[in-house]
């Protein structure tokens, strides 16, 4: 075939082009950032919803920028792993609970401090909001490696439930034995009221309470109804809102210094723009759950505003010790304690 000199110099020059522009199309694609989020709460639960309408807000934001990922159940990594995961790059996003990072932050633990027991969630909130938030937040910062993304996520109010016996009061308590998620806090709390504290992994619990390997445990109304506890022998409550699960939003420090200002600021922006909403999509959720457990023949005692300020007050000659247990800072508890004062 004949060539024009016009067509071969531009054959010739698309030619000299080619490798150029496919160049820039990789690093197009480079430039795109890829953040994988964690959580170990199966779909259906309302964390991953929240968490979801997140990171949908996040790539609409980041107008093409960061494309997200969402591994659920477990997926990646279990809540108490993925502190480490975050150090160690091996995701981008996740929102353990409180509980799960004591190990390697023990001042996380506070919300277990006989100070905030039995508070109103906007007394919680003044405290997990305010300097004690702030000062984990810096924490985290420095021994994960992880970016505190704003205002923490609420699980709920944490009660106890009992199978055979009755729980009409505090005196009802003592001598059962009792299975929490973990932490000296919640043992100490257990104790205290006479009862005997236990440690058994989740999904081991329903076969362990239908077996009368323990007497009740602590949980929240979604943890009972999800689970279907009832099945297992659960026909007690009394709710005392002994504390409250929060989930802390976290980004790992390598993945957040890669982003540009713009995303540095958005990011925070969208996730506190939203947290009252997702905050009321939870506290919505264990609502509907306290519904359901009644529904199926659990009854539910209310312990009085007195008789819950009376025991905190008992509480409180411990709060040197529960820290000390806890391995919680003289500078958080002096915080906490100075946020509320004598009560």
């Amino acid at each position: 075939m004949r060539l024009s000199r016009r067509a071969f110099v531009a054959s010739a020059m698309s030619a000299v082009a080619a490798p150029a522009l496919l160049r820039t199309t990789r690093a197009a694609a480079d430039d795109v950032l890829l953040l994988r989020c964690s959580l170990e709460t199966a779909p259906a639960h309302t964390r991953n919803a929240v968490v979801r309408d997140f990171l949908a807000g996040v790539e609409k934001a980041s107008d093409g920028r960061i494309k997200t990922q969402l591994f659920e159940s477990g997926q990646l990594f279990p809540d108490l792993q993925v502190g480490k995961a975050l150090m160690q790059g091996q995701v981008e996003m996740a929102l353990p609970g409180t509980f799960a990072l004591t190990g390697l932050v023990p001042d996380a633990d506070f919300i277990q401090l006989p100070a905030l027991y039995g508070r109103s969630i906007e007394v919680i909130h003044s405290v997990i909001d305010g300097k004690a938030g702030q000062l984990l937040a810096a924490e985290i910062t420095e021994r994960l490696g992880a970016h505190v993304l704003g205002p923490w996520l609420d699980l709920g109010f944490f009660n106890w439930y009992s199978t055979t016996k009755p729980l009409r009061s505090f005196d009802d308590l003592k001598g059962l034995k009792i299975r929490n998620n973990g932490g000296a806090g919640q043992a100490w709390r257990t104790q205290f009221m006479g009862a005997i504290p236990n440690t058994t992994p989740l999904p081991a619990v329903p076969l362990a309470l239908s077996q009368g390997t323990f007497d009740g445990i602590i949980t929240s109304f979604e943890t009972i109804a999800s689970g279907q506890f009832w099945e297992s022998g659960i026909r007690h409550a009394l709710e005392d809102h002994q504390f409250v699960g929060e989930y802390v939003p976290l980004i790992s420090l390598a993945f957040w210094q890669k982003l540009p200002t713009d995303l540095q600021q958005s990011l925070p922006k969208l996730w506190t723009a939203r947290i009252s909403e997702y905050r009321a999509n939870m506290a919505a959720a264990q609502a509907r759950a306290r519904d359901t457990v009644q529904a199926h023949g659990i009854d539910v005692t209310v312990p009085s505003a007195d008789e819950l300020a009376a025991k905190r007050a008992a509480m409180m000659a411990f709060q040197g010790h529960v820290a000390m247990l806890s391995r919680i800072s003289q500078d958080m508890l002096a915080i906490v304690s100075s946020d509320l004062g004598s009560g």
